[in-house]
C-alpha cells in the first residue's frame, strides 16, 4: 500500500505527543478534525494530531462500490468476514506513520492509536502489534478483526486501552465491542469499556472521556 495521505492539526508548535486517529468506513481524515477543540486538552499542550485517508477500495457489502476503506468488508454477520491481508497492509501504512513521528522527535511512549468502527480494528492490529511502546490504545464503535492472528509485542503487552460503544449500533452491535473486551483480557491486558445510549456514531461525553485519557497517558 502507498502511503497514506493525511491531515495534520497541532495545538501548539513543536508538539511532544502525537495521536494517529483512523476514520471508518466511507469517511475521511476529515471525519474527526472537529473533535480536537472539544477534548479539553490543557491551553499549553503540544499535541499533534494525524487524521490519515483510507484508500478507495471496493466493498463487498456495498455490491463492490469503489469507497475510502481501510479493507475489505465481504460479509455483516457477527464473525465480520474481511479481508485480513488488506487490514494487514493498513496497519503497515499506519505504521509508517507512526515510525514518521518518532523520526520528527516525538517519543513511541508518547504516540496514542485511536480508530472508530473499520479504523478501529486497524488500530487494534497496530497498536498491539507495534514493536515499540506506544502511549495507549483507543477503539470506538468497532471490533477486534484480527483477534486470532495478532502478534502481541513484548513493548506493548499491558498497553492503556479504553474501548468506547454505543449500545443501539445498528452497524457494529454493541456486543462486538463486549468481545473485543473480552479477547483483551484473554490477552492479559486491563481495558476500560464504557458504553452511551448512541448509534454507529461519537457523543460529547464520549470526546470528554477521550480526553482524559489522553491527558493521563500523553501529558503527564
Amino acid at each position: 500500500m502507498q502511503d497514506l495521505k493525511t491531515i495534520e492539526i497541532e495545538t501548539n508548535p513543536n508538539p511532544t505527543a502525537s495521536v494517529i486517529w483512523l476514520h471508518g468506513l466511507g469517511a475521511s481524515g476529515h471525519d474527526f478534525e472537529p473533535v480536537v477543540p472539544e477534548l479539553g486538552l490543557p491551553a499549553n499542550a503540544a499535541v499533534r494530531f494525524i487524521f490519515p485517508h483510507a484508500p478507495n477500495l471496493p466493498v463487498t457489502i456495498n455490491g463492490g462500490m469503489r469507497m475510502p476503506a481501510w479493507y475489505d468488508i465481504k460479509a455483516m454477520d457477527l464473525d465480520r468476514i474481511v479481508d485480513t491481508e488488506q487490514l494487514m497492509a493498513s496497519s503497515d501504512a499506519v505504521a509508517r506513520l507512526v515510525d514518521q513521528e518518532i523520526a520528527r522527535g516525538v517519543n513511541s511512549e508518547k504516540i496514542v492509536i485511536a480508530g472508530f468502527s473499520q479504523g478501529g480494528a486497524v488500530a487494534y492490529e497496530l497498536a498491539l502489534s507495534y514493536p515499540k511502546r506506544l502511549a495507549g490504545l483507543i477503539a470506538l464503535s468497532s471490533y477486534f478483526a484480527t483477534a486470532a492472528t495478532v502478534r502481541l509485542s513484548e513493548a506493548n503487552r499491558d498497553i492503556p486501552v479504553n474501548v468506547y460503544h454505543g449500545t443501539r449500533d445498528p452497524m457494529v452491535p454493541e456486543s462486538l465491542g463486549r468481545v473485543s473486551v473480552a479477547k483483551l483480557k484473554e490477552m492479559g491486558l486491563n481495558p476500560a469499556y464504557q458504553t452511551f445510549p448512541m448509534e454507529h456514531s461519537v457523543c460529547l461525553e464520549e470526546i470528554v472521556d477521550i480526553g482524559k485519557f489522553l491527558k493521563q497517558h500523553l501529558l503527564v
